[in-house]
């Protein structure tokens, strides 16, 4: 069977288990619909949180990035693991012990204000927005390769099936649904992983494969280096990023992680404090298969893509070339009109252009896999993308409803109404969604480290002062995340949308790119909120008592 058919079949069937766990798990009540009742165990919370946090970006374009940026796409490896331990071992269980499962009502409740409140609504929105582009992205780019339909068609089937589950069963039939997405988006990224890493190496185990030696005795990473030199491209071991914007963009990414609503709300899906810590724990090996993982399928995707298409003749390409360049994601240039690609870092010269988005997908179809393995890497893309997708409308869906309906507009709503703006919310939210999936503002990894950048700007200092610092009054944390959050809008909408003037990468602030501006963002929102609650009126006196309560979690707490 071909590429296509095998990809209908397979992901029919992983939309048919979707499907059927959302109608299983279909939520009556809105603790079902907001935190699953708080009945899921560890294991299972732990895989879901890992399939939540393994986005779009994580399994289509972080490889790509690794295997076009090199050493600088280490920034994307360190920032995001090290933002969840940072969230793991220090905020949740802070978080969790508070009992506020959204992350606007933890701020509305610790500063004692529903304008804070408010303000996190608009900054959680924001975040959850900017990140749900990328995912939704993702999916059409999964069904206009591998189904061959439009990326805009694609990405309305995706806001269909998300709709489906996330407004059907909330986070009880999200949270199964994502357990199912694990499995197969981790197999899926695996398997081909596996396969290469023997055929290029002879080592089943891709960790070590990358940096072993090939076929022909060379290092594999020696030989990256040296078809890099050869096209004039900056080593692959090397890099060309200055230091300080590396560190700024690995720092945004890692409290952005922190700062993630989406996130946050997976450790109030089980009973226990103690449950919590668990759960975090498998996340982690759950996501360390993944992540530890991706540098060998960049080493491996872009050394097979440069000796496939560099000085290779157009017309004798492989199949799977023309079914990318269908989809506008590499485009040939045949400059000099002779028929033969040049793939080099002059730009004069190179014939070129491709999309780091297509190097994971595209792997496999490289390596000349078999078409079964093709059809399982498209079903598990899918699974990353839609998985994180409905996290994020959750996230949407219970600012709305939760957050501002019954906190600030209506305290005396109803359960039953309640449930129904939830569920209204999230099916405008998909629409939404699917809009800026459509019209994103860059590729996948870099939409999703601007929507990091936002949760640095924003969330971030309202959550580490909120718990460890009781002088931290509303009047400072309002002024800190307004600031923050605006300061963010503006660099990333004149950089990337070219508004306010615009601008180039020579007119970045400091040399400092817009994913790593959030770390600007954020030391100003702590700047700001700092100097403004030193000269306003102190927290009350239960506010401060609250904060000492909550630095002790429990271990039993429920």
């Amino acid at each position: 069977m071909d590429v296509q058919t095998w990809t209908y079949i397979i992901v029919g069937i992983t939309f048919l288990i979707y499907i059927s766990i959302a109608i299983w798990s279909k939520a009556s009540s809105t603790n079902e619909f907001y935190i699953a009742g708080k009945g899921v165990s560890p294991l299972a919370n732990g895989m879901a949180t890992a399939a939540d946090w393994m986005s779009a970006a994580s399994f289509i374009s972080m490889a790509g990035i690794i295997a076009f940026a090199g050493y600088d796409g280490s920034v994307y490896l360190m920032g995001w693991t090290g933002g969840y331990v940072l969230l793991a071992l220090l905020l949740a269980p802070y978080l969790r012990k508070f009992g506020k499962f959204t992350v606007p009502d933890f701020i509305g409740e610790r500063y004692y204000s529903n304008q804070a409140r408010l303000v996190a609504v608009f900054c959680a929105l924001a975040v959850s927005f900017t990140y749900v582009a990328g995912q939704m992205r993702g999916v059409g780019i999964v069904f206009s390769r591998f189904l061959e339909i439009p990326i805009e068609s694609g990405v309305i089937v995706g806001m269909v099936i998300v709709l489906f589950y996330a407004v059907l069963g909330g986070m009880k039939g999200i949270t199964y649904t994502q357990v199912a997405q694990y499995c197969v988006l981790i197999f899926a990224y695996m398997l081909p992983a596996i396969f290469i890493s023997f055929m290029m190496t002879g080592n089943i185990i891709p960790q070590i494969g990358f940096g072993s030696e090939g076929q022909d005795g060379v290092y594999l990473l020696d030989k990256l280096d040296g078809l890099h030199r050869e096209l004039g491209f900056t080593e692959y071991t090397s890099g060309d990023k200055s230091t300080l914007d590396l560190l700024f963009m690995m720092s945004a990414l890692m409290v952005g992680t922190a700062g993630l609503p989406h996130v946050i709300v997976r450790f109030f899906t089980v009973k226990k404090v103690s449950d919590a810590r668990k759960s975090a724990g498998w996340a982690l090996l759950f996501i360390a298969v993944l992540y530890t993982t991706a540098p060998a399928v960049a080493v491996f995707s872009r050394t097979n893509f440069i000796q496939t298409v560099n000085n290779q003749i157009y017309s004798n390409l492989p199949e799977w070339f023309d079914k990318w360049e269908s989809t506008g994601l590499i485009k040939f240039d045949d400059k000099n009109q002779d028929g033969i690609i040049k793939y080099v870092s002059d730009s004069s010269l190179n014939e070129l252009t491709v999309d780091a988005d297509i190097m994971t997908l595209a792997n496999p179809e490289i390596a000349q896999l078999p078409n079964w393995v093709i059809g399982i890497m498209a079903a598990g893309a899918l699974a990353a993308a839609l998985s994180t997708a409905a996290g994020l409308l959750l996230v949407i869906s219970s600012s709305v409803s939760h957050d501002l309906i019954k906190r600030i507009i209506n305290p005396s709503v109803s359960e039953k109404n309640e449930l129904i703006a939830a569920r209204i919310s999230a099916f405008g939210a998909v629409i939404m969604a699917g809009y800026f999936g459509i019209n994103p503002p860059g590729f996948v990894a870099a939409t999703v480290a601007l929507a990091f950048g936002l949760a640095a700007a924003s969330f971030f200092p309202a959550i580490v002062l909120g718990i460890f610092y009781k002088r931290m009054n509303k009047e400072g944390v309002i002024s800190g995340m307004i600031v923050g959050i605006l300061l963010m809008l503006f660099y990333m909408t004149k950089f990337k949308f070219g508004w306010f003037g615009g601008g180039t990468q020579s007119d970045w602030w400091f040399g400092i790119s817009p994913e790593g501006f959030g770390t600007v963002a954020m030391l100003t929102n702590f700047l700001i909120s700092f100097i403004v609650s030193k000269y306003t009126k102190a927290p009350p006196a239960n506010i401060s008592k609250l904060v000492e309560e909550i630095r002790t979690p429990s271990m039993d707490e429920s």
